[in-house]
């Protein structure tokens, strides 16, 4: 009765908050509240007793959009709603009814037996002191010298000969002549000697600029050009978030400066470098300089602790300019704080931080007040409308011209200067006392913005429309009103300007502000019924497609060119808005109405189209995501419509999920659309919202720092400084990370073995941290590295650290080809894994790119071709870092031998995807399947995904999954990118495994609609009847035959013997402790059992990689029909008949070795290189005795593991190798 009644209450809550009765102000109250509660450290809230039912309603709705908890209490007008954060869910131990059994193969038993048999688990060699201690060549390690961060080292002749040098040019060259001339007309030119006397003189300056004012190109220009004149030598470091930015300004700067890139201006990113020593300026992406001040950081430690100083790459550089600081990414932030650190034992440094002008005085004092030097800038005016002109505005028949609608509001002004205002001062007294009102209005008419129309003077608050109202100068009082000049403002004494008419006996001036004013209420009070009656019928969360289409044809009416850009959240919705337009017969001569798509995931060809002028007559009509924002300009745009909604991922660090939904935009993003229209014409901005929506924005987007998981970024803090705790840097930050994000984080680095129990960085940690990709990817690398599997592994390294190459179909009828394209190549490894797919697209892409195929492949199988290109240019970059690092040699070729094993490999994607693990639970009364995570969520499989057909599938057989991530999306939890695992890889790799008598009892302990709000504890859930472990205590390990039940981080359970779990744990050691030996002993080769044993595993692997996984894989062959339905390589436009082959045939002939091989071709049916020791199976023999007891007494645990007070045996990969059990209790480590 209790579980129907809960499921009724959650059918009502789960509302559409527009359906409600309740007024936009109190929505936005609301939310408001909410989101301040979600960023504090409270943990329940309470609204007030006033709230209707509706409102009620509407809170429970956003608390489940926001992945938090709430709930009702009281009766009448006692009740109040209670809203809560959630708890951290913990695994609950749930014994299945159905236990997934793991036996190995007879091929896999043989391995075994030869291994265990040259190398038995009590056997000595391997040399714990050995691996466990640091040698001196890992601090000797071979490293690429960069010294494009040193400062050259030139003498005052060879810097005078530059100087004259570029004098030269520009004198004789016109087009230097000509942008010098150009440079000094921007804005900042004259603030030139202000910017290098304050820098001389302060460590740390803060420009302020808006946008156009020349900030970028010009500041560095000014500091070399100083420096040089001095005859002193400098190195100049600029900072950019992204990589086009650092490399394009470098350009620019050179073409100013008449030089060549890489000679006094280079450039260093993430895949290229340009330039060296020599290079005066450089210019670098604030993750380039983050990693430099990393090592800055941990060389000053190692010499305060009695270590050789070495000459450090920060020396050298004389000025660093962090530029674009308001947009706040991860880099940027934590940057700036360990800058802060170092700057007082750097005297020499100086630091300049350019931004727009948001928020500076924030920036300015988190560096102690700093001075900011502020630099107007230029753009077009932009006349702006919301949500009630717009409605207005297509209700209007009289009134066709949109530049004249009611209700217009100027773009913002620039302040007034202390000269501007003495002036106004002077001409309102001349006016007013003498009659003198000329020089009033040529201040009006020649400056013509608000703010000075409705400027007050300083000591008697006439403004000038006062002052003509009482002076009777109707015309003039009429013009000030025709340009908002505000009637409501009142003087000194408490006077408007009409009550200064009436004074005066004003008569026509008083009748004409009268009428203003009248009409003006009747505008506001129609205004809001229209806005009143469009929000009672519309959701103003959602997109209205209907509105876009009605205003885009009303601007295509009303004018005659400008191309017209449309903000929209995400694909969806750019989708639905093109669909609408090219359905309306207004819009279907394509001679006249050009509408395109501008997205990241489409293909490149697509986007560059938004940056072509229309021919004549055309109307270029641009759907776009927040990418138009800043990253481009699209220079012929003239018309902007903001529907005010973005997509943001972001992170739920109390559910520990990730989030991409639907948000209103910040004031800031607000103004960059607006910006768009005025970048190089005067131009016109539509925010689909009100203005009461748009007073309440955010004035920012939340920081970055605070809106992803920051693994990375904790284990960077301990390579800084080992011996600062995490969470006390990271309160260093401008806005620090809310500390649930900093402890998952620990915990993460904690399972994979970056850090201690105690925080401490292990050395596995710091080579973790030594590569340029998530820890967790560095650990898939060493462990694809031991299992000679390199090669796929760089590219799912790079993939996840960029993006997955799959674009998306711009024609509706491409969806399926697009799906099934996806299908055929995850088939090539093997199938059910969207991760595979991208492996084989980027073998396919790398085959056909050197059969001059690539364009075929890239538009028969969806793939960004520049994406692809980004991603080879990574995987050389990484597999450098690699070499560099000792850990692969120089020549690869025997590195990824077996790269297509499906066994090894789904271990490789287990190694780089664990802790993100669940299971596909059965369906339940018809429903779909869903994920079933750890934490006890509920989590469905996207449509775009290739396992999403499981999701149909009605057999009782629940699978593992590994993932990504779980995203919070609008619609619920998903999964977008997945991979069907079998059990082996798991056990090897998973931080804890736990080893139980199998028990039969537990088996109706299944349960079929898992209801529970997940209060228990972790201490309740893995309770275990003590009287029964006591009776099965003396049999769990003492016979190799004896059946164990597996519990994996307590909550994944599998059947098997005691003989093969103890293989398992022995192979989990060794595993360990080669990749320890691998991280301490560069360039070493593995001592002989550990050499053995990764040989052995990858065999085990190729047997029973995939064992268990009784989904049937899908081959090449069996996808013929679907793909021959949907037509791929049949619908590429302007392709020959002729030229249709079979696409199997093809993709098939772009793989290296055709379909992949259950087992390692290159060792199969070899054996153990044999030892010189005696044959001894030991204890995991099983044709040898039961296992010994310990000198406790106890039976047979395996080396690493121990029997916990429940009488389970466990084992934990620990730091180098330790053995430990992590209790994580309302998680906590």
């Amino acid at each position: 009765m209790a579980r129907n009644k809960k499921k009724k209450l959650w059918k009502r809550d789960n509302v559409d908050v527009s359906k409600l009765n309740i007024a936009e102000s109190t929505t936005i109250h609301i939310t408001q509240q909410l989101q301040k509660f979600f960023e504090s450290k409270a943990e329940v809230y309470k609204f007030e007793d006033n709230l209707s039912s509706d409102e009620r309603a509407a809170v429970h709705e956003l608390c489940r959009k926001m992945g938090m908890t709430s709930k009702s209490k009281g009766h009448g007008g006692q009740r109040r709603v209670s809203v809560f954060k959630p708890k951290k869910q913990v695994a609950t131990r749930k014994g299945p009814s159905s236990l997934t059994h793991l036996t190995f193969s007879e091929g896999a038993k043989v391995v075994l037996h030869d291994l265990f048999t040259q190398y038995p688990p009590d056997d000595e060699e391997v040399d714990k002191e050995k691996v466990g201690k640091k040698t001196e060549r890992v601090d000797k390690m071979r490293r690429s010298k960069v010294d494009i961060f040193l400062k050259p080292s030139m003498s005052k002749a060879e810097i005078a000969k530059k100087v004259e040098s570029l004098a030269s040019k520009i004198e004789r060259a016109a087009n230097l002549k000509q942008v010098t001339e150009g440079r000094s007309k921007l804005p900042i030119a004259s603030f030139r000697d202000v910017i290098t006397s304050t820098i001389e003189s302060h460590q740390v300056v803060l420009i302020s600029g808006e946008t156009g004012c020349g900030k970028t190109t010009q500041v560095p220009q000014y500091l070399l050009d100083n420096m040089w004149g001095k005859g002193e030598a400098c190195k100049i470091v600029c900072t950019q978030p992204r990589r086009i930015s650092a490399t394009s300004v470098a350009e620019r700067i050179c073409y100013e400066r008449g030089g060549n890139i890489g000679d006094d201006v280079g450039y260093k990113i993430r895949l290229e470098s340009k330039g060296g020593r020599n290079s005066s300026i450089v210019f670098c992406t604030n993750g380039i300089l983050l990693r430099v001040l990393i090592s800055e950081g941990a060389g000053r430690l190692k010499t305060e602790g009695g270590a050789k100083p070495a000459k450090r790459e920060i020396s050298g550089i004389t000025h660093i300019i962090v530029d674009e600081i308001h947009e706040r990414d991860r880099y940027s932030d934590f940057m700036l704080a360990i800058l802060r650190d170092f700057l007082p034992s750097c005297p020499h440094l100086r630091l300049i931080l350019m931004s727009a002008t948001i928020d500076a005085e924030r920036f300015s004092q988190y560096f102690g007040g700093c001075p900011i030097i502020r630099v107007p800038g230029f753009t077009y005016p932009v006349n702006i409308f919301y949500l009630e002109d717009v409605l207005l505005l297509l209700k209007s028949v009289e009134n066709n011209n949109p530049d004249n609608t009611l209700a217009v509001v100027p773009s913002e002004d620039p302040e007034l200067t202390e000269e501007e205002k003495l002036a106004l001062d002077e001409a309102l007294n001349l006016a007013w006392s003498s009659d003198e009102f000329d020089p009033l209005l040529e201040l009006v008419s020649s400056e013509g913005t608000q703010k000075v129309f409705n400027y007050q003077h300083s000591l008697t608050g006439l403004s000038p429309l006062m002052v003509f109202a009482g002076k009777g100068r109707v015309a003039d009082v009429c013009m000030l009103l025709s340009f908002g000049a505000d009637c409501h403002l009142q003087a000194k004494d408490g006077s408007t300007a009409l009550e200064l008419a009436e004074r005066e006996n004003q008569q026509e001036a008083t009748v004409i502000i009268k009428k203003h004013m009248e009409s003006s209420i009747s505008n506001s009070i129609e205004e809001q019924q229209i806005l009143d009656k469009y929000l009672g019928k519309m959701n103003p969360e959602l997109i209205d497609v209907v509105l876009i289409e009605q205003l885009i044809r009303r601007i295509c009416t009303d004018s005659q060119e400008g191309a017209i850009l449309v903000f929209l959240p995400g694909w969806e919705d750019i989708n639905k808005t093109r669909e609408k337009l090219n359905a309306s017969a207004f819009f279907k001569d394509t001679s006249k109405f050009m509408v395109l798509c501008l997205h990241s995931m489409i293909p490149s060809v697509e986007q560059k189209k938004v940056f072509k002028r229309p021919p004549p007559g055309c109307r270029k009509i641009v759907l776009a995501t927040n990418i138009a924002e800043t990253a481009i300009t699209i220079d012929d745009v003239v018309y902007v419509i903001d529907s005010g909604r973005m997509k943001e991922k972001s992170y739920d660090p109390y559910n520990n999920v990730s989030t991409l939904q639907s948000s209103w935009v910040s004031k800031a993003s607000a103004k960059q659309r607006e910006g768009r229209a005025g970048r190089c014409q005067p131009g016109i901005c539509y925010h689909l919202y009100s203005k009461l929506r748009a007073d309440s924005l955010p004035e920012f987007q939340l920081p970055e720092i605070k809106r992803i998981p920051i693994e990375e970024l904790c284990l960077q803090v301990k390579l800084l400084d080992p011996n600062c705790k995490i969470e006390d840097f990271l309160n260093k930050t401008l806005d620090p990370p809310v500390f649930e994000a900093v402890r998952n984080a620990i915990l993460v680095l904690q399972d994979i073995g970056a850090l201690s129990v105690g925080e401490k960085l292990t050395e596995l940690g710091e080579k973790l941290g030594s590569l340029p990709v998530h820890p967790l990817t560095s650990k898939m690398l060493f462990f694809a590295i031991m299992m000679n599997c390199l090669d796929p592994a760089l590219t799912l390294a790079c993939a996840s650290d960029y993006r997955d190459p799959f674009t998306l179909p711009m024609l509706l009828i491409d969806k399926k080809r697009a799906d099934a394209a996806k299908s055929e190549l995850a088939s090539l490894y093997g199938g059910t894994s969207d991760q595979l797919a991208v492996i084989a697209a980027f073998e396919c892409w790398n085959n056909a790119k050197q059969r001059g195929q690539e364009e075929r492949f890239c538009s028969e199988y969806f793939i960004s071709k520049s994406t692809m290109s980004m991603l080879s240019g990574m995987r050389k970059q990484l597999q450098n870092e690699l070499i560099r690092n000792g850990l692969i040699p120089d020549d690869v070729s025997r590195c990824s031998l077996n790269a297509r094993d499906p066994g090894v490999l789904h271990a490789v994607l287990v190694a780089g995807l664990y802790p993100m693990v669940g299971r596909l639970r059965p369906p339940h009364k018809n429903a779909k399947r869903f994920v079933e995570t750890s934490g006890g969520d509920k989590v469905r499989l996207h449509p775009h995904s290739t396992n999403f057909k499981l999701s149909f599938s009605k057999t009782n057989h629940c699978p593992l999954i590994m993932y990504d991530e779980v995203t919070r999306g609008d619609g619920g939890m998903i999964i977008r990118n997945s991979t069907v695992v079998g059990p082996l890889p798991l056990l090897l790799l998973a931080t804890e495994i736990a080893v139980a008598p199998a028990n039969n009892d537990d088996e109706d302990e299944e349960d079929e609609d898992d209801d529970s709000d997940g209060d228990e504890s972790d201490e309740d859930g893995m309770d275990i009847d003590k009287k029964s472990v006591g009776r099965h205590e003396e049999k769990i390990m003492s016979s190799p035959d004896n059946s164990v039940t597996v519990i994996v981080d307590r909550w994944l359970f599998f059947g098997s013997t005691a003989l093969d779990i103890a293989q398992i744990y022995c192979l989990r050691e060794r595993l360990l402790a080669a990749i320890l030996f691998k991280v301490t002993h560069p360039r070493t080769d593995l001592p002989p059992v550990l050499a053995a044993s990764m040989h052995a595993l990858a065999r085990i692997l190729s047997y029973d990689g995939l064992s268990g996984v009784s989904f049937p894989l899908e081959s090449v062959d069996s996808l013929t029909s679907m793909v021959n339905a949907t037509e791929i390589d049949k619908y590429s436009p302007g392709k020959k008949k002729e030229m249709v082959q079979n696409p199997n045939g093809f993709l098939r002939s772009l793989t290296t070795q055709g379909t992949p091989k259950r087992f390692p071709c290159h060792h199969h049916n070899t054996r153990v290189p044999a030892s010189k020791g005696p044959t001894n199976l030991g204890a995991l023999s099983s044709h040898n005795v039961r296992p010994p007891l310990n000198s406790a007494g106890m039976k047979f645990a395996p080396q690493g593991s121990r029997l916990n007070g429940d009488g389970l045996a466990t084992q934990s990969h620990g730091p180098r190798g330790d053995s430990l059990k992590r209790q994580r209790e309302n998680g906590t480590g």
